[in-house]
């Protein structure tokens, strides 16, 4: 399946998107539940403002990433990366 063109809204449910690619994509205000992106890459991608909820990070990697304001469980990432360095 291929969508081109101005503004499209896709509604998604019970669909194997495995393989998939999207390039040049706004999805800003969209909403996932109950999804697999297990071995999922994302590159040059702005998350500001992402909320990840009951998600399982187990061998997650976050490199060259910007993380002010960042927080796990309420905890500020940059104060616990110079609790760390000390």
């Amino acid at each position: 399946m291929e969508i081109h063109g101005a503004k499209q809204r896709l509604d998604v449910k019970g669909s194997d998107l495995s393989g998939s690619s999207f390039e040049d994509v706004n999805m800003s205000g969209c909403t996932m539940h109950d999804i697999n992106l297990s071995g999922l890459r994302i590159d040059y991608t702005n998350l500001a403002g992402l909320h990840v909820n009951n998600a399982n990070m187990a061998g997650a990697c976050f490199t060259d990433c910007r993380i002010e304001g960042m927080t796990i469980n309420g905890i500020k990432v940059e104060d616990m990366l110079a609790a760390y360095n000390r």
